[in-house]
């Protein structure tokens, strides 16, 4: 897998994309701004368009970010119930334990143990939810944003190492981007709302290169 070329190739779609394109631009900022509409139009660039698409039928890109969204909110429902028992309950037993440290370490232990299960769990579930999704954007199927089978073998033919290889770096590049961005004062939250449609063009072309990168199982 060629991380340097998907980078470049993420790169220049999205530079076609927003440059020179000031009112596709703010158009982007304010659909950021009303999620689903940002997240509809990452559909459309999950289903392969190229060059990107123009911002148009507002209705759908509504109604399909609204589809996504709970995609992904179906997948974050076990890392919302361990959240729930876990952190939940140590903050009940630490309330209800003050003046007794036994109650207090076993609400601080059984935060600890649900912190290092969140981890794993949102390691686990986020690996598979990113293809879930774009494979829903390719089906427009709920049933197949959530055939785990499927998935698992498509990331096989790619090749687990290198699919976890390419998530780190596209991660990296938008942290420190992000971490940049956060350090500039008075007016780096500005900046970041101008900037943030770019970077989901950039990640959801980026993620797009991976899952074409192998033919996906039917």
């Amino acid at each position: 897998m060629d991380y340097g070329s998907m980078l470049g190739n993420a790169f220049e779609y999205t530079k076609e994309a927003v440059m020179g394109k000031w009112v596709k631009w703010i158009l982007l900022i304010i659909s950021s701004i009303i999620f689903p509409l940002i997240m509809g139009y990452m559909m459309e660039i999950y289903r392969g368009k190229d060059p990107a698409p123009e911002l148009e039928n507002w209705g759908k890109l509504f109604i399909d970010g609204i589809k996504l969204f709970i995609v992904e909110l179906i997948y974050a429902i076990p890392l919302i119930l361990v959240a729930m028992i876990f952190f939940g309950g140590s903050i009940a037993l630490m309330a209800g334990g003050q003046g007794s440290d036994a109650l207090m370490g076993a609400g601080i232990g059984m935060m600890l143990i649900g912190l290092i299960i969140f981890i794993i769990l949102a390691i686990a579930i986020g690996l598979i939810a990113i293809f879930g999704g774009i494979r829903f954007a390719r089906t427009d199927s709920f049933g197949e944003a959530f055939n785990i089978r499927a998935i698992m073998a498509h990331i096989g033919s790619i090749g687990w190492l290198d699919y976890i290889i390419a998530l780190i770096i596209i991660y990296v590049v938008v942290g420190v981007i992000n971490i940049v961005l956060g350090m500039i004062p008075f007016i780096g939250w500005l900046i970041s709302l101008v900037i943030m449609p770019v970077l989901s063009i950039f990640a959801a072309r980026y993620m797009t290169q991976i899952y074409e990168s192998a033919s996906a199982p039917a």
